[in-house]
């Protein structure tokens, strides 16, 4: 399992717009192969600021299945217009205990 962090700094104005624009577009994400879970989170001292959580079966999950498909074009329309820049993304794998 991989997990996808994506940091994503909105436009002053635009977090409610961002907010709901995410929970139209989570459908997207969900029905791709690979992926097993989405969260998305927002900052409390930077309300502006979101943080994407997502699980995969691999990180070519993430690209093949989801970044190199319609559905990432469909899901980037939807939330992309309220982005301040792009997010940057990043995958981790767990450390064993």
């Amino acid at each position: 399992m991989v997990l996808e962090v994506a940091l994503i700094d909105v436009l002053p104005g635009h977090e409610d717009e961002f907010a709901a624009a995410y929970a139209q577009a989570r459908g997207i994400l969900t029905a791709v192969e690979g992926c097993r879970s989405v969260r998305m989170t927002r900052g409390i001292e930077t309300p502006t600021r979101f943080v994407l959580l997502v699980e995969w079966d691999s990180v070519e999950a993430h690209e093949q299945n989801f970044r190199a498909s319609e559905a990432f074009d469909k899901w980037r329309a939807l939330i992309g217009p309220h982005f301040a820049g792009p997010p940057r993304v990043e995958h981790f794998v767990d450390v064993p205990a």
